[in-house]
C-alpha cells in the first residue's frame, strides 16, 4: 500500500514518515510533498491508496484538495494531521472525517490507518471535505454524518427528534417521520453531541431534543412524551435536574 504525506512542516513530514515505518507494517511506500500542489501532482502520477493532508499550509489549504483533481483520480482515502482546537476536531467528527490530532500518538495513527484501510472506496470523502469546510467556516454548523448502508448521509441536527439506544445500534427518529438504524452506540452520539444544549440524555437508553418535547408526565414514576409520541423514561437521579431544564427553557 501507497501513502502520501502532504506538510509544509520538514520536522513534521519526517516524524510521520518514520512513525509510519516503524508501526504501520502494511504500507509499503511513502512519498512526501511540501505543498499542495506538489501533492496533488504526486497523487496524479501514484495513485497512492492514503494521503495524510495537513490544513493550514502557505498558498492553499489541505481543504482545497479537490479544487485540483478530477473526479476521476478520487481513489484515495484522507486524513487530516491537524492542531486545530477542541472546536474544529468536533467539526471532523460531525463530518466523519478521519484526523490525527499533533502531536502524532502511535496509537492513534495505528487505529486511524486501520479505519481508513477498512472504508477504502466506501468513505465518499469529497462529499464529506464539503461538510467539513462548511463546518470550519461556520460556527452555527448544524449537521451530523451518518454512516447508511450505501454512503454517509448528512442530516440536520435539528430535525432529530430523538436517539435510541438498541444494543450496539442507535435508532434515530427524525421530524419527517423516518427512523434511521445507525451502527454506533448510543454513547458515540451523547459524546459527539454533549456541545449542544438542546439536546439531552434523560435515561441511559435515550438521547433527546428538548425542541421535541410535548409533554412531561407524573405518573408511573415519571416520563416525556416527545413530538412523534413517542415515550421516554427519566432515571430518578435524572428527574430533578430534567425539571429544573425545562421549567427554564422559553
Amino acid at each position: 500500500m501507497n501513502v502520501l504525506i502532504i506538510d509544509d512542516e520538514p520536522k513534521a513530514r519526517k516524524l510521520l514518515q518514520t512513525l509510519i515505518e516503524e508501526n504501520c507494517s502494511n504500507i509499503n511506500s511513502i512519498f512526501t510533498a511540501e505543498d499542495l500542489l506538489s501533492g496533488v501532482n504526486i497523487i496524479k502520477k501514484s495513485a497512492p491508496e492514503i494521503v495524510f493532508l495537513d490544513i493550514e499550509m502557505p498558498q492553499h489549504s489541505g481543504l482545497e484538495i479537490f479544487d485540483f483533481i478530477d473526479k476521476k483520480d478520487h481513489t484515495f482515502e484522507i486524513i487530516f494531521t491537524t492542531a486545530y482546537s477542541e472546536y474544529a476536531i468536533q467539526a471532523f467528527e460531525l463530518s466523519a472525517i478521519d484526523y490525527l490530532l499533533k502531536p502524532l500518538r502511535v496509537d492513534k495513527l495505528q487505529e486511524a490507518v486501520e479505519k481508513v484501510i477498512n472504508n477504502i472506496g466506501k468513505s465518499q470523502i469529497n462529499i464529506k471535505l464539503e461538510e467539513l469546510k462548511k463546518s470550519l467556516s461556520n460556527a452555527n454548523f448544524n449537521k451530523i454524518a451518518l454512516p447508511i448502508a450505501d454512503g454517509i448521509k448528512f442530516v440536520n441536527l435539528d430535525d432529530i427528534i430523538m436517539l435510541k439506544a438498541d444494543g450496539m445500534y442507535t435508532n434515530i427518529s427524525l421530524q419527517d417521520n423516518r427512523e434511521i438504524l445507525i451502527s454506533k452506540p448510543l454513547k458515540h452520539f451523547v459524546k459527539l453531541l454533549e456541545s449542544k444544549t438542546t439536546f439531552y440524555k434523560p435515561h441511559r437508553s435515550y438521547l433527546i431534543n428538548l425542541k421535541y418535547i410535548q409533554e412531561y408526565s407524573k405518573k408511573d414514576g415519571g416520563y416525556i412524551v416527545m413530538d412523534n409520541s413517542e415515550t421516554v423514561s427519566i432515571s430518578k437521579d435524572k428527574k430533578e435536574e430534567f425539571l429544573t431544564i425545562v421549567q427554564n427553557i422559553g
